[in-house]
């Protein structure tokens, strides 16, 4: 390392620091804090209940370790937000934290390109660059989410569970809300933007995640927490000028509830009106074509439009279940895919 680079890096150091979540992450856990480390001297990792260990290796490590009250209910958000404070109150001239989830690694060159960003930008409150899948050959289920990963450069309206994000606009904003299970990033966004902060999306390489997704049970439960978050998000924020997740909200409405149940219906007068569920395999065409601008291999497109068409249907569960808890006045429990 340069001269150059030891002044860039010992800055960051100063300004900066990790803020680490996860349960049960084994290894996984222990490449992330260490690329972590590479970068910044002072990081928290906030455990949700691990039974694997994960609490000695990060102590191992010298990394300060919060370990959450197992009386109140998980959430990334809640483990993020108590991450978050300890480092606040800790190290009040803290002008940065980096939020990592604990099966991802680092890349060595992404903090000091997100903060000189932040630094040389006042109006923006959020940096995150690309998440990539760090197996995407092993499923198609790794290959899906490394698509999603694959978001546009440029302003944003919300990033991802690993970003860089200001400290004065967290605290304007009271951090993330503990009781969403999921869906609270881009919730969190929401909130900034409106307070006048933007979101970047970085040309930067960021973190290598690792879904390790190879069964179809696990598509299906992450496509209905985001149904769950989609609908929780609306019910929060829809009636806003931006109509938050309205729009998402009413497309699984549309596909995954009105369509099928029209056709039934009409299917009742005549049978031939079961051919109207052609117009799924017609969606995924019409989608498969579209997502030739930015996917290359014929094979993932067909498959991401396949996932967006298919995914509807679990996402409606998500949305249903959603509002069976608000009626019940039930508290949302995780729904986890790993």
């Amino acid at each position: 390392m340069n001269h150059l680079s030891e002044l860039v890096s010992n800055t960051v150091d100063e300004s900066c620091a990790g803020v680490v979540i996860g349960r049960n992450e084994g290894s996984r856990l222990v490449k992330c804090l260490q690329s972590l480390l590479n970068s910044l001297s002072t990081v928290v990792y906030v455990d949700s209940g691990s039974t694997d260990g994960s609490v000695d290796k990060a102590k191992s490590l010298g990394v300060a370790v919060i370990q959450l009250d197992l009386t109140i209910p998980f959430t990334a958000a809640r483990a993020r937000n108590e991450g978050a404070n300890y480092l606040i109150q800790k190290y009040p001239e803290l002008n940065y934290i980096q939020f990592v989830d604990g099966d991802c690694e680092m890349q060595l060159l992404w903090i000091d390109t997100a903060v000189q960003f932040l630094d040389e930008h006042a109006d923006y409150a959020v940096a995150c660059g690309r998440r990539r899948e760090r197996f995407p050959e092993r499923s198609i289920y790794n290959q899906l989410c490394d698509i999603e990963w694959n978001t546009p450069i440029g302003d944003a309206f919300s990033c991802g569970g690993d970003a860089l994000i200001g400290v004065e606009a967290f605290k304007q904003v009271d951090g993330y809300r503990d009781d969403l299970i999921a869906g609270e990033e881009p919730e969190m966004c929401f909130r900034l933007r409106n307070n006048g902060w933007k979101v970047r999306r970085i040309d930067a390489d960021m973190v290598l995640h690792d879904a390790n997704m190879t069964k179809i049970s696990q598509w299906w439960n992450r496509s209905r927490r985001s149904g769950y978050a989609y609908a929780h998000g609306c019910y929060l924020h829809g009636r806003s000028v931006e109509k938050y997740n309205v729009k998402q909200v009413a497309s699984v409405l549309f596909w995954a509830l009105v369509v099928p149940v029209l056709i039934v219906i009409v299917s009742t007068y005549d049978i031939k009106f079961l051919s109207l569920v052609a117009i799924y395999p017609l969606q995924i065409v019409r989608l498969t074509i579209k997502g030739k601008q930015c996917i290359k291999s014929v094979r993932e497109n067909f498959f991401y439009a396949l996932s967006n068409v298919a995914g509807k249907f679990p996402q409606v569960v998500g949305i249903l279940k959603f509002v069976l808890n608000k009626v019940l006045d039930k508290r949302a429990t995780l729904i986890e895919y790993k």
